[in-house]
């Protein structure tokens, strides 16, 4: 998704993606979504964020530990916010600047435990968590959903792409 860096809070839940069929928390693996927010749900996040995580369900997740010390948040006007999970092993965080530059993969690794396999459900959110909750804040300006686990390559050309629109501030 590409987001705003600076309207953000540690409300739960800014999110975007495949989350219960029914408002409900259904438990651990029953989300995928990317989450942009300045919760630091686990502790020890470096900075104060805001960061790009992976909203499972009950967590958001920067790595399959919890926090991740390589991500460092992202404050750019427009932020690149990207979730890649393959549903059964694997998941890869990455973001960056929507205006310039490239991606930064800040996680790519194992599902937490009790995550895998994922149980995903279907429906789609954007701006709140799949249980509904709404103390967030953000701003959602674009955002794409793709079937499977995307290449790099194809991450870096929906980058490409995202900087060519030319956002503005």
């Amino acid at each position: 998704m590409v987001t705003g860096g600076v309207h953000v809070n540690r409300g739960c839940c800014f999110d975007f993606g495949n989350v219960e069929a029914k408002i409900r928390d259904d438990g651990a693996g029953h989300m995928d979504a990317v989450n942009f927010s300045t919760k630091c749900y686990f502790g020890r996040c470096t900075g104060n964020g805001p960061w790009v995580q992976a909203d499972l369900e009950n967590g958001l997740f920067q790595g399959d530990k919890g926090t991740n010390r390589l991500n460092r948040g992202n404050t750019s006007t427009f932020v690149t916010a990207l979730l890649k999970n393959n549903g059964r092993t694997v998941f890869t965080l990455e973001g960056g600047n929507a205006r310039r530059g490239s991606l930064t993969t800040w996680y790519s690794g194992p599902l937490p435990k009790r995550y895998s396999p994922m149980r995903k459900e279907g429906s789609i959110v954007m701006g709140t968590g799949g249980d509904g909750t709404n103390r967030s804040r953000g701003y959602f300006f674009e955002g794409v959903m793709t079937s499977g686990y995307p290449s790099n390559a194809a991450d870096n050309a929906v980058q490409a792409n995202i900087v060519a629109a030319g956002y503005l501030s």
